[in-house]
């Protein structure tokens, strides 16, 4: 049995599908999401259409929370809210029922996954460092928690203390806790465009980029007025 943990794939199609490419040469058979299917990019309806249809364990993520109601979003840049505006119309009600109904938190086989932090997981609170991953570290109730939101990819790991740090691949070790933040399939911030995920095998994390056509996702973002060209110009960046 092998995983495949996918993060804020926000609405990239391009990344998406060679990702899920990737996944097949890996050998996954089976498949989580920690939410923020949607918003920023240029594909949502096509993005959410392939996550549903995969019948998998997926929680909420802010972007898709914002996405399902009327409000207006909170904390949002005007990029984001206006993408945010955007995406609405082109989803379906029973999209957004959808979307409404995720939840924030679920256990999966013997590891959780949460999209934000596990202290207040509605709360969209980022977690970047040692201190912000000991408060959810503290409400872990499993060895391996995974997480997204930031699209950066790091784990913080606590035995005695919290570390954290970058990873390619390591082994998950008995007595300790895993806090993983799995990176973003659709719009990675760590200064690499490339789409990234990471695959859970027995106790054993590995961590993968994979090169997708990230021209052509920026060129649909510009092809939309309502999207801010600085959507796709991140892209390119990693940022």
């Amino acid at each position: 049995m092998r995983y495949a943990i996918l993060a804020d794939i926000h609405a990239n199609l391009e990344a998406l599908q060679v990702v899920l490419e990737d996944t097949k040469k890996q050998g996954c058979t089976h498949y989580v999401c920690l939410g923020d299917v949607v918003g920023y990019g240029a594909n949502p309806k096509e993005c959410l259409d392939i996550i549903r249809g995969m019948n998998i364990p997926v929680v909420k993520g802010n972007h898709d929370e914002y996405i399902s109601v009327d409000d207006d979003p909170e904390g949002f840049n005007d990029a984001a809210a206006e993408a945010v505006t955007w995406t609405r119309a082109q989803l379906t009600a029973e999209d957004r029922k959808w979307l409404r109904e995720l939840k924030y938190f679920r256990l999966v086989a013997n590891f959780s996954i949460v999209h934000a932090t596990l202290d207040g997981p509605q709360r969209w609170g980022y977690v970047f460092d040692k201190l912000a991953a000991a408060a959810s570290l503290t409400y872990q109730n499993t060895s391996v928690c995974f997480f997204g939101h930031t699209h950066v990819p790091v784990a913080f790991i606590r035995d005695t203390t919290v570390r954290g740090g970058t990873y390619t691949k390591f082994r998950i070790e008995p007595g300790k806790k895993y806090f993983i933040n799995v990176g973003s399939v659709g719009q990675p911030r760590d200064a690499n465009w490339k789409a990234c995920y990471i695959t859970l095998d027995e106790r054993e994390i590995v961590f993968r980029r994979v090169p997708y056509d990230v021209d052509a996702t920026a060129a649909k973002i510009y092809a939309v007025p309502e999207l801010s060209d600085f959507l796709g110009d991140r892209l390119r960046e990693g940022r």
